[in-house]
């Protein structure tokens, strides 16, 4: 039997199966990354992570990002650390460039052991959102139930940024799902229920597009603070208070978004390599 390691991470309680293809390069199907992610019959995870050969000299990986439900993610910023702190560890350095779907992701670890990561900038056009047709990006005009006018904003994926004044009193198992598959987002959305507690301290919880609710999300933390800053909301520089613990954001002047929060190891495994065909 063949089999194919891996190493399960998690950032926040965000999980991974990260697995690593750049010396022997293999493919996955939708029904592995389904299987592999089913918390009852794999190994359990939001997303799945390959790392693959590069095709831009600067980067030191590949990040291939496969959700739970078997679709494919541009951009994933917990899964990013995690990838970021796995390179680091193998190189014994201190930064790590990944290349993603959505660019080029540079990552740096701090004294204190955080991992920083460049998200690459906000988009808060329309069409890169992207959006079935022209609207106001800083008040969607979409609503059900409690939840109403949501902020659009691309950072590697769409996502629907909410603000209430108690994001633990939404249901977010119900609304989630509604607003993901809206008419108004073509190629479905991230969406986060957010509370302002502080002009500098979000409350968010967020259920993913492919992934469902999940305890983080790094490209969600970074468009909660991007949206509360257009409506005047927060600063540039944030805490974001998620199920899975703190992370940091800040929104530079130059269109940039910088993460910062944990990386964990949990454990190594291998999988059975007939897991990867159909």
């Amino acid at each position: 039997m063949i089999v194919i390691p891996f190493i399960k991470m998690h950032g926040l309680g965000n999980d991974f199966v990260v697995i690593d293809g750049r010396e022997t390069p293999f493919g996955i199907s939708s029904n592995a990354a389904k299987s592999i992610g089913d918390r009852r019959t794999g190994v359990g995870c939001d997303q799945i992570l390959i790392l693959k050969p590069v095709s831009d000299d600067l980067a030191d990986a590949y990040m291939e990002i496969w959700n739970a439900d078997g679709s494919i993610a541009r951009a994933c910023g917990n899964g990013a650390r995690c990838v970021a702190a796995l390179l680091m560890s193998k190189t014994n350095s201190s930064s790590a460039i990944i290349e993603t779907a959505a660019g080029l992701v540079h990552a740096d670890s701090g004294d204190d052991g955080m991992i920083t990561v460049d998200m690459g900038q906000a988009s808060s056009e329309w069409t890169d959102i992207p959006l079935s047709e022209e609207r106001d990006t800083l008040h969607l005009g979409i609503e059900n139930g409690p939840l109403s006018d949501p902020v659009g904003v691309n950072i590697g994926n769409p996502h629907a940024v909410f603000f209430v004044e108690d994001a633990d009193a939404i249901d977010i198992e119900v609304m989630g799902p509604i607003f993901e598959n809206h008419p108004l987002f073509p190629d479905r959305a991230n969406i986060e229920i957010v509370s302002v507690l502080e002009p500098n301290r979000l409350r968010m919880r967020v259920w993913e597009r492919g992934g469902g609710l999940t305890r983080a999300c790094g490209s969600g933390a970074c468009a909660a603070a991007v949206a509360g800053h257009r409506r005047g909301l927060t600063g540039r520089r944030i805490e974001v208070v998620l199920d899975g613990g703190l992370m940091s954001v800040e929104w530079l002047d130059n269109g940039h978004v910088l993460m910062t929060g944990p990386a964990v190891s949990v454990y190594n495994g291998e999988l059975d390599s007939a897991l990867f065909y159909d």
